[in-house]
């Protein structure tokens, strides 16, 4: 296997300690990213951690940059104090926004929108009209566009020689194809063609293409941090359950697992060829360093986030990105028990229960 780039120094362990180099792999979620800051979170707190690379989509992109900026600008504590601003500020602009239950509401059905009055008249507005129905021109009204250039300092993110390299994912609306920007291509705008939905937002233009969320073709994409020879451990943050037992019967159940099946689809394929690469080198028919060893974790809580309905995604409620926090810490705390000794031997996700 190529020997891989040293680590960056925002990214660099305790003296003495036992440094295991990860590349990270973030999901997209809507809010539902609250639990990717808690688990990036707790990562960050193990000095025996480093990052080699980042993919994201969609809440994983802008997590991710965060993450990567943070790191660039304060080392470890620098990039919880980003996370943790970040999400901050996001709860602060959704409290003013009109997708909110009412107390009553919230008494009956807790953090789930789907019954609310605002839920409702929300979802028929997008099912009726486009955005550039409800938001023409020269309007076009897009919160996470200001909350992300009040947060971020991109240009700092593309310019510095230090920290992760960066890989984030949008669907190509003309080709339908993936597109990946590298570190030094992010910008706001590819921000928000990565989390761009479209029956909410306008595609977004980019060098003259337009753009959709990413997570249609790779949610996130693997294939750049093997690609790239980076360190051979991917660790996946998934938000978004890959099983369900129970057939959804409701039209607001149906539509939730029609999107994670059609958001999961790309990383079950991408994960599926892994898996037949690394059987193929096991069984002596592909040889190294043409092929290499790839090891792929999860760090997931599934029963919890399957418990969430679609409409949460949306719920940007303190309270309820704190509980998402949590879980997410206390799902890394998990893997890190379980798993640190494996990372760089063997991988801990056992892909063949999904083929």
């Amino acid at each position: 296997m190529d020997a891989s780039p040293p680590p960056s120094p925002a990214a660099e362990a305790a003296p003495g300690a036992r440094l295991k180099r990860v590349n990270l792999a973030l999901q997209g979620g809507g809010t539902h990213g609250a639990f990717t800051w808690g688990a990036l979170e707790r990562l960050l707190e193990d000095e025996r951690i480093a990052f080699d690379g980042i993919s994201g989509t969609s809440a994983g992109a802008i997590n991710g940059a965060v993450l990567a900026l943070g790191l660039i600008e304060g080392g470890r504590e620098g990039a919880k104090r980003a996370l943790e601003g970040f999400w901050r500020a996001l709860g602060a602009k959704f409290a003013l926004s009109p997708l909110r239950a009412t107390p009553i509401e919230k008494a009956i059905w807790g953090w789930d929108l789907t019954h609310s009055l605002a839920w409702r008249a929300f979802e028929t507005a997008t099912r009726m009209l486009s955005p550039y129905q409800l938001n023409p021109f020269p309007l076009e009204y897009n919160p996470l566009r200001r909350a992300l250039e009040q947060s971020l300092d991109l240009e700092r993110l593309r310019s510095a020689k230090n920290g992760p390299r960066m890989f984030i994912s949008a669907t190509n609306v003309r080709t339908g194809r993936a597109r990946v920007f590298r570190r030094e291509e992010i910008t706001v705008d590819v921000l928000l063609a990565s989390a761009c939905l479209p029956n909410i937002f306008k595609a977004v233009e980019i060098e003259g293409e337009h753009y959709w969320d990413g997570g249609y073709l790779g949610n996130p994409a693997l294939w750049p941090l093997y690609h790239e020879r980076l360190a051979p451990d991917i660790v996946v943050i998934q938000l978004n359950p890959l099983i369900r037992d129970e057939v959804p019967t409701s039209p607001a159940d149906i539509m939730n697992r029609l999107t994670e099946i059609n958001f999961n689809a790309a990383l079950m394929s991408e994960m599926r060829a892994i898996d037949f690469v690394q059987r193929m080198l096991d069984a002596g028919r592909l040889e190294q360093p043409r092929y290499r060893r790839i090891f792929l974790h999860a760090i997931e809580d599934e029963e919890r986030m399957r418990a969430f309905k679609l409409s949460t995604k949306f719920n940007g409620e303190w309270d309820f990105l704190q509980t998402l926090r949590d879980y997410g810490r206390a799902a890394a705390d998990r893997f890190l028990a379980a798993h640190f000794d494996s990372l760089g031997r063997e991988s801990t996700l056992d892909i063949r229960r999904f083929l």
